[in-house]
C-alpha cells in the first residue's frame, strides 16, 4: 500500500493534490443549486459539498469557496433573497451541470446558456430543475466563515419536497439507486450507484437483520 506523508502532499503539484483529497473522502453528493437574483436572472451550479445535518429541523449545508473572481453567484442569491432549491442530479445533465462550475458572469443565466430545463412551481420564488429526480426546496439559516481555508459553511432549512413516489418505501426511506441520482468521484468523476442492501438498527448484543428496500422490515 502507498503511503504518502504530510510533507510529500504539500510538494505535490495543486492539480495533482487536488485530485488526491478530492479522492480520497469517498464519493459525494451531487446536487444542482438553483437560486434567483433580486433581478431577476436565474442562477444554477453543481455542488458536491452537500451534507445533511439533522431531520429536526430537516437541515442541510453546503460549502461556499472563497469569494471573488466570478465565484459565489448561488450564495449571493441565497443571501439577497433566502430561497434556493436542491436538486439531484441525474445522468442526463452531467455534461452540462459540470459545465455549469465555469465562472460564468452573473449576468449569465446557466440555465439559459446550457440549456438546462426549469421547472417553475406556484409559491416558490427560486426555480427547480425539471428533470431532477428529488427537488427540495429551502431558505438560508445560518452561515459559518471556516479560517482553515477561507470558506463558508452554509446551513439552509428544507422546506418542501418533491420526489417520484416509487422511489420511497413505506418507512420513508429514498431509494436513490432506483431514482438513478448521480455521485460524484474527486472533482470531475461521474457515477451512478446501486444500493446492496439496507439493516437493521445496530443494538449490542443483537444481530442485524436484513430489511426490505420496500418496506424497511425485516425480510
Amino acid at each position: 500500500m502507498k503511503h504518502i506523508n504530510l510533507k510529500q502532499l504539500q510538494e505535490y503539484d495543486r492539480f495533482y493534490r487536488g485530485n488526491l483529497v478530492n479522492s480520497i473522502t469517498g464519493f459525494k453528493s451531487a446536487n444542482l443549486l438553483a437560486t434567483r437574483s433580486k433581478d431577476g436572472i436565474d442562477n444554477v451550479a453543481v455542488f458536491s459539498s452537500v451534507t445533511h445535518l439533522g431531520s429536526n429541523p430537516a437541515l442541510f449545508s453546503f460549502v461556499q469557496r472563497p469569494l471573488g473572481h466570478g465565484v459565489g453567484h448561488t450564495y449571493y442569491n441565497l443571501k439577497e433573497t433566502g430561497k434556493i432549491t436542491l436538486n439531484h442530479l441525474p445522468q442526463s445533465l452531467i455534461d452540462r451541470a459540470h459545465q455549469s462550475s465555469a465562472k460564468y458572469d452573473e449576468s449569465i443565466s446557466e440555465f439559459e446558456e446550457l440549456g438546462i430545463e426549469k421547472l417553475e412551481r406556484e409559491g416558490f420564488s427560486a426555480p427547480f430543475i425539471k428533470d431532477a429526480p428529488v427537488q427540495l426546496a429551502a431558505e438560508y439559516v445560518n452561515e459559518y466563515y471556516l479560517e482553515e481555508n477561507r470558506c463558508i459553511l452554509v446551513i439552509c432549512k428544507i422546506t418542501d419536497i418533491f420526489l417520484h413516489e416509487n422511489h420511497l418505501a413505506e418507512d420513508g426511506w429514498v431509494d436513490l439507486g432506483k431514482a438513478g441520482t448521480v455521485t460524484i468521484n474527486g472533482l470531475d468523476g461521474y457515477a451512478t450507484a446501486k444500493v446492496e442492501k439496507r439493516l437493521s438498527y445496530a443494538q449490542v448484543d443483537k444481530d442485524l437483520e436484513e430489511i426490505s428496500m420496500k418496506t424497511g422490515k425485516s425480510k
